[in-house]
């Protein structure tokens, strides 16, 4: 028995007044130097690469859209065949309403006491409670990180549900693949997102885990999920996350120094179904997964042979054999005035180079390697929603259609920051046209 990808539903919640509470902005107090250059809601919707995220548009119309993009706009839609996008006032009816504990309060109250401030429409709306005085896991802020990741989640898995109009009572397993670490002094990350998501969704039979991996998490539950439906365990596995509040307006002091508006202000949330083959859900060919080893080194032409070169090689196929690859696609408009360049034209060019060395790709060919089998990166660099993700339900409408034989999701992840090992991470999975 095989698996499939039956759908993907992406979603983004405009969140200027959280900016603030991002990592880095509220390191450097950087509140009152944000607040001129974050965007209204109609400007964030109608941000090209956010409609590319939704479904409105394809990732190759981004090539032909003068930059910069957010002094161009597309046609502003809150709805796409992948997606929705929402406001801050209903991401926070959504925020309170997967609050269980009752501790957000948006009512104008002052701050109390370790608690976190809370504002919309740059005014005083409200504070985050924390949950232990003592406790740095329980703390406000780090409630409100998990908390958004909670709503933002459901709201990827609820569309899902409506857009496919698979019951939520047929989900058995959910797979929580985010970057929050939920938990408490004894066990900080020990927390199971996952099934708090399956449960804000309505689906009462769901059990669930999650799987952490930096920010090729998705790609690895992914490949996790087709292997629990393959064996025969489950029916039906969702994989699901919600934004990273910690990565709101990460690259601000970048935006500043060139006078852009701060672009890192959406949390962004996704879910994707996988069950048995059939119907013409496209299938996971997990026969040509490939995976980062420990011995293979942290060099990027080390780990993309172990990505794209091995598991190709499995089943006789070349780099060029792929038609479209996915990698890690963080917006450049957000990256380049922070100094971190274009990332997936980076990657692709490196591995272009690789198909150059293997005699797959004339040199000639490297040039346009990009265009041909890669795309644009349009994501918002929340991580582990930006490595290959984004393009899933794109690709597999492509593969569903016929436009596509094939496409490979790449993700990679960077093990290092968290002190434990110095080693990279990656798990790439390729996916061809499904039957009937």
């Amino acid at each position: 028995m095989s698996a499939a990808v039956h759908a993907c539903s992406l979603v983004l919640a405009h969140a200027p007044d959280l900016v603030r509470h991002g990592s880095k902005p509220m390191r450097e107090d950087a509140a009152d130097q944000i607040a001129p250059k974050l965007r209204a809601f109609d400007e964030a919707l109608g941000y090209p690469p956010h409609q590319v995220f939704l479904g409105n548009l394809a990732p190759q119309e981004l090539w032909n859209i003068e930059r910069p993009w957010w002094s161009n706009p597309a046609e502003a839609k809150t709805e796409g065949p992948f997606g929705v996008f929402v406001d801050e006032e209903e991401l926070y009816r959504r925020l309170e309403a997967a609050d269980q504990f009752q501790l957000l309060k948006l009512d104008g109250r002052d701050a109390a006491e370790g608690a976190l401030p809370i504002y919309s429409n740059g005014d005083r709306a409200g504070v985050m409670l924390r949950a232990h005085d003592l406790d740095e896991s329980l703390s406000a802020s780090v409630l409100l990180e998990n908390l958004a990741c909670k709503a933002t989640g459901a709201l990827a898995l609820e569309h899902l549900l409506a857009s496919t109009g698979f019951p939520a009572d047929d989900v058995e397993y959910a797979i929580g693949c985010g970057e929050e670490a939920v938990g408490d002094r004894y066990q900080r990350g020990g927390g199971n997102l996952g099934k708090a998501i399956a449960e804000e969704a309505g689906c009462r039979n769901a059990s669930g885990s999650d799987v952490k991996a930096f920010c090729a998490g998705p790609v690895h539950a992914l490949v996790i999920a087709g292997s629990l439906v393959s064996s025969g365990v489950y029916d039906h596995v969702v994989v699901v996350a919600g934004g990273s509040l910690a990565k709101l307006g990460m690259k601000f002091s970048g935006a500043l120094r060139h006078d852009v508006p701060v672009l890192e202000d959406v949390l962004a949330g996704l879910a994707i179904l996988v069950g048995p083959p059939g119907e013409g859900a496209p299938t996971l060919r997990l026969d040509a997964v490939g995976r980062h080893k420990v011995g293979s080194g942290s060099a990027q032409q080390a780990v993309l042979e172990d990505l794209v070169v091995e598991p190709l090689e499995r089943l006789g196929r070349k780099i060029t054999d792929v038609e479209r690859i996915a990698t890690e696609l963080h917006d450049p408009e957000i990256t380049e005035p922070a100094g971190a360049g274009n990332v997936p034209q980076r990657n692709y060019k490196l591995m272009g180079a690789l198909a150059v060395k293997r005699g797959e790709l004339p040199r000639g060919g490297l040039d346009a390697f990009e265009r041909e089998h890669g795309l644009h990166g349009f994501s918002p660099t929340q991580g582990h929603v930006a490595s290959a993700v984004p393009w899933l339900p794109h690709g597999l409408q492509a593969l569903r259609s016929g436009e596509l034989g094939s496409t490979m999701l790449v993700a990679k992840g960077s093990l290092f920051l968290g002190r434990m090992t110095e080693l990279a991470d990656g798990m790439s999975v390729l996916l061809e046209p499904g039957k009937e």
